[in-house]
């Protein structure tokens, strides 16, 4: 990618999202901080500016797929392209098939899932057009192992996997690669909102529990997560398609 890309990041506004348009902003790529919070995309956007880089706030919500296409389309007109789209917004479940109530597993659904298929879909013509493009989707180490008490969440994710196969193998020709990741637990905002709503009177204790469930002994940090996008949107990574990049502290292999 050059240094002119247009890259979009959703849920860009904070946690993972955060970490990864300010790293692709130290790659000086033009970030497109897509949130569902306009307040919190253009606080991200507007540290990027003071810090030297070039970064715009966009208000979206990556479930609705009309919207989406707006957006999108806006940022078409006034850049010309879309270089990077990172399909990073996503939320969390917690429970068994018998605990997801229909209105849980459709919200996960829509939003870990058919998020990435509209914002993926709201670029591909267009990645055509220029005859390149790149798509990183976030999955999971639920993409692929079983993860107790994550039913909604790990359908959702598995899903995010095999669609990154598909656009990978289906859009080759076209000079676009797709290929996705899959952290272990990070310590972000929904962890610590999980935490303070599940655990409020030994919250230390149980971060520091759920911590030793990855084999390296800790949590990752978003940056972590954000250096393995940043290589891969890099002049280096240009051979990779069709990949999916555990970053899990070795819980898949090592506990598996």
């Amino acid at each position: 990618m050059t240094s002119t890309s247009i890259a979009i990041v959703t849920g860009g506004g904070s946690g993972i999202g955060y970490a990864i348009c300010k790293a692709l902003a130290e790659q000086n790529h033009t970030v497109i901080v897509a949130d569902l919070h306009l307040e919190t995309a253009q606080k991200t956007a507007a540290e990027i500016t003071s810090e030297g880089g070039k970064a715009h706030a966009l208000a979206v919500d990556v479930s609705n797929h009309d919207a989406v296409n707006v957006a999108f389309n806006q940022v078409i007109e006034r850049h010309g392209r879309i270089d990077i789209l990172i399909n990073n917004a996503g939320i969390g479940s917690v429970g068994t098939l018998e605990e997801t109530p229909e209105a849980e597993f459709d919200k996960v659904y829509n939003v870990n899932v058919k998020g990435v298929y509209n914002c993926s879909h709201a670029v591909i013509s267009q990645m055509r057009k220029q005859q390149s493009g790149l798509i990183i989707n976030m999955a999971s180490i639920a993409s692929s192992v079983g993860i107790a008490d994550r039913f909604a969440y790990s359908m959702s994710k598995g899903a995010v996997l095999t669609m990154t196969y598909s656009i990978a193998k289906d859009y080759v020709q076209d000079g676009i690669r797709c290929n996705s990741i899959a952290p272990g637990r990070v310590h972000t905002p929904f962890v610590d909102a999980y935490l303070e709503k599940n655990y409020p009177d030994n919250k230390q204790q149980m971060f520091e529990t759920l911590s030793k469930t990855q084999p390296i002994g800790r949590m990752g940090m978003p940056q972590e997560i954000a250096a393995m996008v940043k290589y891969l949107c890099s002049s280096d990574a240009t051979f990779i398609t069709g990949s999916n990049f555990p970053i899990d502290g070795g819980f898949v292999t090592i506990n598996n």
